[in-house]
């Protein structure tokens, strides 16, 4: 046991040390200003993945998502090493996180602002990857308490298990999660099931909070994915995004762009992700992914991400702090359907309290898939506690609160807290 604690406070001390890396970071090169412009690469290869990286960051993006290869979040163990045939992403591993960060940091210093990078950790092996992120200084985490268990047949029990201690190392080292609730919409529709986004928001809220995630690390998420046919289908979307940003206030919430309703028509799938930069800068949003016009017809090039950043850099320059003076009327179609949303979500809470949060997701209530608590992967992997049970991180993780913990250099092998 003593040996075990020991190797915890080593693991945890070095996450502590990159921490503070990234505090002295900030500090010379500058912060970029908000709404975040995030940009997706994935070829498969981080060898191609870093100059696209470091393209898209001299082009205006602020943070850096590194898609995971297809499957992965499916796998019970870490690949090793630096990989360079990925399936639709590149494996996340220690060393590609490595790779990318020190590939990042050096562009952070070339643009004099810093350049966020985000990875996944859901999935079987969420803690894991959430400590690899962590030692190697990741700034974001797609971390999510349920996605795992809608998206990728997880079993429940265990999801919530992991995405626990998972976010307790993300609180420890900084980490903004990013959460999921954008999926549902894929599956469910953008204005019927618009309540089962804020609950979901909510009940990660909550688990974020109570693994010691502070409100500014709290990147909840949702989209843009009414369907343009809809009569008023704008003043909708504003209705969801503002209600959202009302119930969230201090948290760094991500808007994901649309995707389910393009088609193919690249001009009006363009048109769009314009509808969606504006609806985000009137919104106050904090991270806005951008949003591509050749979606679901092929992986973007080069000049589609070029044109979608040029989109966004118009939109967010033309209408600057616009959230300033959005002010939807009282009476409006905004407020009352955002009042309508809300009070469908308190009605579901009300019922999930009733039934318990288990039984809704069996039931479909999310995404529109049930999933039984006792289905799903990685069942076998959970035992309930024994008596006399040690967890050494753990035992660090709950004593100490991580928005406390700042590391300083005092004298080379040396650092204090």
């Amino acid at each position: 046991a003593a040996h075990a604690r020991a190797a915890a406070r080593e693991g945890i001390t070095r996450i502590d040390r990159r921490r503070a890396e990234r505090d002295r970071l900030l500090a010379d090169v500058g912060d970029p200003p908000k709404p975040w412009v995030y940009l997706i690469v994935a070829t498969g290869d981080i060898y191609e993945d870093i100059p696209q990286a470091q393209a898209a960051a001299r082009e205006g993006a602020d943070v850096v998502a590194v898609i995971r290869s297809t499957g992965q979040s499916l796998l019970d163990f870490v690949p090793e090493g630096a990989t360079r045939e990925g399936y639709a992403g590149t494996y996340a591993t220690q060393e590609n996180f490595r790779l990318m960060r020190a590939a990042l940091d050096d562009v952070s210093k070339e643009l004099g602002r810093y350049v966020r990078l985000t990875n996944y950790a859901s999935g079987m092996c969420m803690p894991e990857i959430a400590t690899l992120a962590g030692l190697e200084r990741l700034d974001m985490m797609l971390n999510d308490c349920m996605y795992g268990i809608i998206f990728r047949d997880i079993n429940p029990r265990r999801t919530f298990i992991d995405q626990r201690f998972s976010r307790q190392v993300h609180a420890r080292a900084g980490i903004v999660i990013n959460t999921g609730e954008d999926n549902y919409l894929t599956t469910a529709d953008a204005v019927d099931a618009a309540h089962t986004v804020v609950v979901s928001q909510l009940l990660n809220e909550r688990f974020g909070r109570e693994a010691g995630l502070a409100d500014s690390q709290l990147g909840l998420g949702h989209a843009f994915e009414i369907n343009p046919a809809v009569p008023q289908s704008f003043r909708l979307e504003l209705a969801h995004a503002q209600l959202v940003r009302e119930l969230f206030p201090d948290a760094p919430l991500k808007y994901m762009p649309p995707t389910k309703h393009m088609t193919g028509n690249v001009f009006a799938g363009y048109l769009l992700d314009a509808f969606f930069n504006l609806a985000g800068v009137m919104t106050g949003q904090s991270i806005i992914l951008i949003g591509m016009m050749t979606e679901g017809i092929h992986t973007p090039w080069l000049s589609d991400r070029d044109l979608a950043l040029e989109n966004v850099r118009y939109v967010r320059d033309a209408c600057g702090a616009l959230a300033e003076d959005f002010v939807p009327r009282p009476d409006g179609l905004v407020v009352q359907r955002a009042k309508q949303v809300l009070s469908e979500s308190v009605d579901l809470l009300e019922r999930i309290c009733d039934d318990t949060l288990l039984t809704a997701i069996a039931d479909g209530t999310f995404g529109v898939t049930r999933r039984p608590a006792d289905g799903g992967k990685g069942l076998d992997g959970v035992f309930e506690r024994a008596d006399g049970y040690v967890g050494p991180a753990l035992d660090i993780l709950e004593t100490e609160d991580p928005q406390a913990v700042r590391m300083a250099p005092t004298s080379a092998g040396s650092v204090k807290r």
